[in-house]
């Protein structure tokens, strides 16, 4: 008997179906289903309501039912715990899901006949006055006012790089390379690959490239001049720094878990999710 959890996107009725559909094909086999508090609006997943905070506990499989945004919300319930995360594509793009929802089912059989593989991502630790959150995505530095830029300083390895004057700065992970980072034209990264990727938003200064770093490397942004600038972590907004304070981003301790069936090629979904087309 196994303990799988249950991340529907809230704004999808086909995400809360095919949740549904989920628990009566897991709990017909014995398993136990939980699903987060605030996700558990249809009354079929009520009754598996299960605190965010112990969400993760004695938990063997987190299955994300929605796009890539549910993701990341089911890696971050799932912190440093190494639960794997099987993704059902119930979005737009599910560039990070492993199937599509007609598949669901049969990806769920096959995890449980072991006939999966998992696809480690490495994740970003980012600190902020004591506090340590993780993210699969990015942490991006942003300015607060429209017409005006935020000025950081930043820092490699405790040397000083440069001062930036910008829109705003990401560091994210190669997984994350292909979200906010894709945008403001920084480089596309292998999953497989590890590092972080260094990247201002419409800078207003000559350098205007990506920085790649080493996965042992550490990235500090100090907050400069006289205006405030916000932190955002995989979406989730973590309030307002004033000048002089820091974020310091390194490699995470643990890596995020994705079940996979068979070969994933990096560079076919690249293609097939963004419709990039022959010469």
């Amino acid at each position: 008997m196994a303990v799988v959890a249950l991340v529907p996107h809230r704004a999808r009725p086909a995400a809360a179906e095919l949740a549904g559909q989920a628990i009566v094909w897991l709990e017909g086999r014995g398993h136990k289903v939980r699903v987060p508090e605030p996700d558990a609006l249809a009354p079929e997943l009520a009754a598996r309501a299960w605190p965010e905070a112990e969400l993760a506990a004695g938990l063997d499989l987190a299955v994300s039912l929605g796009g890539d945004g549910t993701m990341l919300r089911t890696v971050d319930l799932l912190g440093s715990t190494g639960v794997p995360v099987l993704g059902v594509n119930v979005g737009h793009l599910g560039y990070l899901a492993a199937v599509e929802p007609e598949a669901a089912l049969e990806a769920l059989r096959r995890f449980f006949a072991g006939e999966f593989t998992i696809e480690a991502r490495m994740t970003l630790a980012v600190e902020l006055a004591g506090r340590t959150c993780h993210a699969l995505n990015e942490a991006v530095l942003e300015k607060t006012a429209s017409g005006h830029t935020v000025r950081v300083r930043v820092v490699v390895n405790d040397d000083e790089f440069l001062t930036c004057s910008a829109d705003g700065l990401i560091v994210a992970t190669p997984t994350g390379s292909t979200a906010y980072n894709l945008s403001a034209r920084g480089p596309i990264v292998s999953p497989a690959h590890r590092a972080l990727v260094v990247t201002p938003v419409s800078p207003h200064m000559l350098f205007d490239r990506s920085l790649v770093l080493g996965p042992d490397e550490t990235v500090r942004l100090v907050v400069l001049g006289t205006r405030p600038a916000s932190l955002t972590v995989d979406g989730n907004d973590l309030g307002r720094l004033a000048p002089g304070d820091e974020v310091v981003c390194r490699a995470g301790a643990h890596d995020a878990a994705f079940v996979a069936f068979g070969r994933r090629d990096f560079h076919q979904v690249l293609k097939a999710k963004f419709r990039l087309a022959d010469a």
